[in-house]
């Protein structure tokens, strides 16, 4: 029986928590940062959690 591959692209986006949560960081804070303000760039830098079946889906792609 073979064992379950690690996703490589999603475990490098994803991380899982101790309680079991599955965190991320927003996209579109890369380039072209000139014309998005100041407030929608502020809330890009911060992280957030996964919610949902997405998660639980993360979580097999990533074996956590």
């Amino acid at each position: 029986m073979g064992k379950i591959k690690t996703h490589k692209a999603s475990a490098k986006r994803f991380s899982v928590t101790g309680n079991g949560l599955v965190k991320m960081n927003h996209s579109h804070h890369r380039h072209k940062l000139g014309i998005k303000d100041q407030k929608r760039k502020r809330h890009l830098r911060s992280g957030t959690y996964v919610e949902g079946k997405v998660a639980s889906n993360i979580r097999v792609l990533i074996n956590k």
